[in-house]
C-alpha cells in the first residue's frame, strides 16, 4: 500500500473529529467520540497500525503527521471534555438553585407509636426510682417461662389454647415457647446477677388470644425488686407513685385486691379509679384493674439460688398497650397493629417531646 504523507485523509479525520466534538453535549456523547478516535479500534489508531504498510521513504513523514494529528486531537478532546463538565455543572447549579426568600416546604412530621411512647414513659418513671432495664429472648425454655416461676404442670397457662409452642432445640428436649410474659427476664436476672436487684423488663409477649382488648402479640413490662427487708409497703408505695405519675393525677385512686399468682405470695390485683361511662381515668366511681403484683414466692427465690430467709422482694407486671389505651382514650387494641398512618398521626406523639414525667417523684 502506498500513499501521500500529506494526503487529505488526515485532514478529513481531523475535521470529522472537530465536528463530532462540537455536536457532543453529554459526557456519554463525548466519550463515544474519544473512543471512536483514540480507542483501541478508533480511526486514528487504525491509521497508526497501517503505518507499516507504507514504503520506507513515505513512512517517516506519514508517522510524523500522524503523531502531530494525535497530539492535536487529544488536546481538542480533552478541552471539549472539560467544557462539557463545566456546562453540566452550570446546568445543575441552575436546576438546583434554591430561593432562600421563599417559605420552607412543609413536610409531614413522623410520630412515635403509642406503645413506643408508653415504654419511654414507663422507663423514665421507674428509672427515676432507681430501676434499670433488663432484656431477654422472645423464645424461652419452659423452665424459664413456667417452672422456675412455680407454675405447676397442670396450670391452664401451659395449655396450647393459651401458649404458642415451638420445636425443641434438640431431639428429646421439651418444646420451647414464645414467652407468655417477660417474667423469664426476672429469672435470668436473678440467676446471672447478685442482689440487690431493681429492674424492669419491657418487651414483646405472645398468647393465643385475639379480640378488641387482646392480641396474639402484645407488650408487657414486668418489674422486680430483690433486697433485704423488702415489705409489702414498699410494693404499694412504688406502684401508687408510678400510676399517679404515669396518668398525671396526684390524687388518682388506687386499690389493691387479694388475688393469686403462682410466682408471688401474697398476690394482688391493682385497680385505679375509672369511669365506665366515659372511659376517663381518675373519674367516676368505678374501678379498673391495670396490673398484677405481689411479694416474690420463696420457691422462686430458691429456684434462682437465693436464700428466702435472707432476701425478699416484690414483682409486678402490666400490659403496655392497656396503659396506653387508657391514657390516650384508644378503644380497640387491634388498631395498634393495623399500620394506619391516620391513626398514628392522631394518637402518635412528637419524637422531640420529652418523656420524663417525673415531676411527681
Amino acid at each position: 500500500m502506498t500513499g501521500n504523507p500529506d494526503s487529505n485523509d488526515l485532514e478529513a479525520l481531523k475535521a470529522e473529529t472537530v465536528a463530532a466534538l462540537a455536536a457532543a453535549r453529554t459526557p456519554g456523547e463525548w466519550d463515544a467520540v474519544r473512543v471512536g478516535t483514540l480507542g483501541r479500534t478508533g480511526k486514528l489508531t487504525s491509521l497508526l497500525r497501517q503505518l507499516g504498510t507504507f514504503p520506507p521513504e513515505e513512512r517517516k513523514a506519514r508517522g510524523q503527521a500522524l503523531n502531530v494529528l494525535r497530539d492535536e486531537l487529544s488536546k481538542l478532546i480533552e478541552e471539549r471534555g472539560r467544557e462539557i463538565e463545566e456546562e453540566e455543572l452550570q446546568a445543575r447549579l441552575v436546576a438546583e438553585r434554591v430561593d432562600v426568600t421563599q417559605p420552607a416546604e412543609l413536610r409531614a412530621e413522623g410520630k412515635l407509636h403509642p406503645v413506643s411512647r408508653a415504654i419511654e414513659e414507663i422507663t423514665a418513671i421507674f428509672g427515676a426510682m432507681g430501676f434499670g432495664v433488663a432484656d431477654g429472648p422472645d423464645i424461652e425454655s419452659q423452665w424459664h417461662n413456667f417452672s422456675a416461676l412455680n407454675t405447676p404442670d397442670h396450670h391452664p397457662a401451659r395449655t396450647e389454647q393459651d401458649t404458642f409452642y415451638l420445636p425443641p432445640e434438640k431431639e428429646g428436649a421439651p418444646p420451647r415457647v414464645l414467652r407468655t410474659q417477660t417474667s423469664g427476664v426476672q429469672i435470668r436476672t436473678m440467676l446471672e446477677r447478685e442482689p440487690p436487684l431493681r429492674i424492669i423488663a419491657p418487651g414483646r409477649t405472645y398468647r393465643a388470644d385475639h379480640d378488641a382488648t387482646h392480641s396474639p402479640m402484645f407488650h408487657q413490662c414486668e418489674g422486680l425488686v430483690i433486697e433485704k427487708g423488702i415489705t409489702l409497703a414498699h410494693l404499694k408505695g412504688c406502684l401508687i407513685e408510678f400510676l399517679r405519675v404515669y396518668f398525671n393525677d396526684p390524687a388518682l385512686p388506687v386499690r389493691f385486691r387479694a388475688s393469686y399468682f403462682p410466682f408471688t405470695e401474697p398476690s394482688m390485683e391493682v385497680d385505679i379509679g375509672w369511669s365506665k361511662a366515659s372511659g376517663e381515668v381518675g373519674k367516676g366511681d368505678d374501678w379498673l384493674e391495670v396490673l398484677g403484683a405481689g411479694m416474690v414466692q420463696p420457691r422462686v427465690l430458691a429456684n434462682c439460688g437465693l436464700d428466702p430467709a435472707e432476701w425478699q422482694g416484690f414483682a409486678f407486671g402490666m400490659g403496655i398497650e392497656r396503659l396506653a389505651m387508657l391514657k390516650n382514650g384508644i378503644p380497640d387494641l387491634r388498631a395498634f397493629y393495623e399500620s394506619d398512618l391516620r391513626w398514628l398521626q392522631h394518637y402518635g406523639t412528637s419524637p422531640y417531646s420529652p418523656a420524663t414525667l417525673i415531676e411527681g417523684i
